[in-house]
């Protein structure tokens, strides 16, 4: 026995080291070329947004489920470099209250990367490459999932999140797009790298 286990042993390690380098390669090619994937991604909703710019909540009122529309990054923005994040409704609510920027909220989210891969979230929602989303979205949080507070003024929260919550209204569920100038940057954190757009599906449940 321990002459068979001897030899298969050299033929174990070989097939193990063969199954972590192809792990390693497919990881590898998962982030290749990944700064100019994400801004090729963000071109193409810019193009779906079209001249879709609210900066009112006249303008805001008007726009329909399902409608991409894109907002300005107050917060990082200059005259010269304007920021931009891109959202859709998903579910629409005008009767909801719209937070104020130190009041604190109440939401269920699912962030993605432009490849659909989750990185946070406290439901499984819809992600990056989800384009055809029902109306009324079937993907809903569960009895088990819990909402989490942010609170929009936290030094860790990123702008792109600081932002887009005020323009929603309570029992609303959007779509956000968050560009990685808006995001984390070059830098990225944790299991986002660098120059990632991130993709939240964000349904707003109230505001503390």
């Amino acid at each position: 026995m321990k002459k068979r286990l001897l030899v298969f042993l050299p033929f174990l390690l070989l097939t193990m080291g063969v199954f972590i380098s192809c792990e390693e390669v497919e990881e590898e090619g998962k982030y290749s070329n990944w700064q100019e994937r994400n801004q090729a991604f963000i071109d193409s909703i810019k193009v779906v947004a079209g001249d879709n710019y609210v900066a009112t909540l006249e303008q805001l009122e008007k726009i329909q489920v399902g409608e991409m529309f894109y907002i300005m990054n107050d917060l990082i923005s200059t005259g010269n470099n304007p920021q931009y994040i891109y959202c859709k409704k998903l579910v629409k609510d005008m009767s909801g209250q719209r937070p104020l920027y130190l009041e604190p909220i109440s939401v269920q989210y699912y962030g993605t990367l432009i490849n659909g891969t989750k990185f946070d979230g406290t439901f499984t929602g819809y992600s990056a490459i989800d384009q055809n989303i029902p109306n009324p979205p079937k993907n809903k949080p569960t009895d088990f999932d819990s909402p989490v507070t942010f609170d929009l003024a936290s030094t860790y929260m990123t702008s792109g999140w600081k932002q887009f919550p005020q323009f929603m209204h309570t029992g609303e569920r959007w779509m956000v797009y968050i560009p990685w100038d808006s995001a984390y940057g070059s830098g990225g954190s944790g299991s986002v790298p660098g120059y990632s757009l991130l993709a939240f599906d964000v349904i707003l449940m109230g505001v503390e």
